[in-house]
């Protein structure tokens, strides 16, 4: 991994962006949402991931993340390489008309690069930016929050289901599905 691309200081908070293979439109079911959920969750818990501010996307999704006990670029690794695996069990597993188009598109993806075993849903790397002042955190929560505005999914950034901006909004006591801890 080039210098460009690593985490400097896990601690710091850092916008990094997660992204399915050539762009493909994974994330358009709620069952592979919900895998994103419990696996972020699962790090929150037992990796010290502390997720500030989230949005799924079709293709890709957006974090504003910090590890104070362990090196961000480790626990991403270890988060890419479980929900790959689980991702697949759930194509194979559930009704899926794509399922066929995408069990090919990532199963191509792992021979032509030769590093994954038998598919590949992740690109390399996640391209972490380090957040190292308030105005550049909050302009990254709000790129975040708006993006499904952004992409005419919702008209408005409450309502939509995967993201973390409920848990921005004063007195709102439905929160999101991932643990986050929004930095004000």
């Amino acid at each position: 991994m080039s210098e460009k691309y690593k985490v400097i200081d896990s601690a710091v908070p850092t916008f990094i962006t997660i992204t399915v293979v050539d762009w493909a439109d994974l994330f358009v079911r709620p069952n592979y949402c919900n895998i994103l959920d419990e696996s972020l969750n699962y790090c929150i818990k037992e990796k010290g991931l502390s997720v500030h501010a989230y949005v799924y996307m079709t293709s890709h999704f957006r974090l504003i993340v910090t590890a104070f006990d362990g090196e961000l670029q480790n626990i991403i690794r270890d988060f890419k390489k479980f929900t790959s695996k689980k991702l697949i069990e759930a194509i194979k597993e559930n009704p899926e008309s794509r399922r066929e188009w995408l069990l090919r598109k990532f199963s191509s993806e792992a021979q032509k690069l030769g590093r994954a075993k038998n598919y590949k849903v992740w690109q390399d790397c996640f391209h972490p930016v380090i957040l190292d002042t308030l105005e550049k955190i909050e302009q990254r929560v709000n790129y975040i929050h708006y993006n499904p505005v952004e992409a005419e999914i919702v008209f408005h950034e409450r309502d939509y289901v995967n993201s973390s901006y409920r848990n921005f909004e004063e007195d709102n006591t439905v929160f999101c599905n991932v643990n986050a801890e929004p930095l004000w």
